[in-house]
């Protein structure tokens, strides 16, 4: 066998540039902590676009009952509050979509900077990004009854991937994608 390539086959050798060989020239690993924020953005922004109108709305019709006397059993002011939370849901949707479509970013990777594209540095198709990396990474979470433990630890795993050397998580080795600098 010839020594050179032996050698080069070596987990003992240190990890080659990214974009050494690989079409991926000039672009650089987003951070841990890059992709952590842009996951916190993904999951605060929709939560408080959509939870804010539903809360304030139904605050308002339980205080306005109270004010007037009443016991509020049941509080009709929400479904104006459920309406807007409908509309900021489908303004996140298709926000997202776009981006996701365009760039492979998420309004939270968008916002950091980040973005999805595939090992090679072409760019992701949304079919990869979507079935791929958030699905098929879902899946073990919808297995009838022990979903709910193996759910919760699949997540974690998948999430500590993101220390080896690539910086890829399980769901990013499944969908043959990484994570970059926008």
């Amino acid at each position: 066998m010839n020594e050179t390539l032996a050698n080069a086959n070596s987990p003992y050798n240190p990890p080659a540039a990214l974009g050494a060989g690989t079409g991926r020239v000039g672009m650089v690993l987003a951070s841990r902590s890059a992709r952590l924020g842009a996951f916190v953005l993904d999951f605060v922004i929709p939560v408080v676009l959509i939870g804010a109108p539903l809360a304030l709305s139904g605050f308002i019709a339980v205080f306005e009952a109270i004010a007037a006397g009443e016991l509020p059993e049941s509080v009709p002011g929400v479904g104006i509050g459920a309406s807007v939370a409908g509309i900021m849901l489908l303004a996140w949707t298709a926000l997202t979509t776009i981006f996701v479509v365009r760039n492979g970013q998420t309004v939270g990777k968008k916002l950091v900077g980040i973005k999805v594209v595939r090992s090679d540095g072409s760019k992701a198709g949304i079919n990869r990004l979507t079935w791929l990396r958030n699905v098929v990474n879902a899946l073990p979470s919808f297995i009838p009854v022990v979903g709910l433990v193996i759910g919760p630890i699949y997540w974690v795993v998948d999430s500590l991937f993101i220390f080896g050397n690539a910086r890829q998580c399980i769901h990013d080795k499944i969908a043959d994608t990484i994570v970059v600098r926008a």
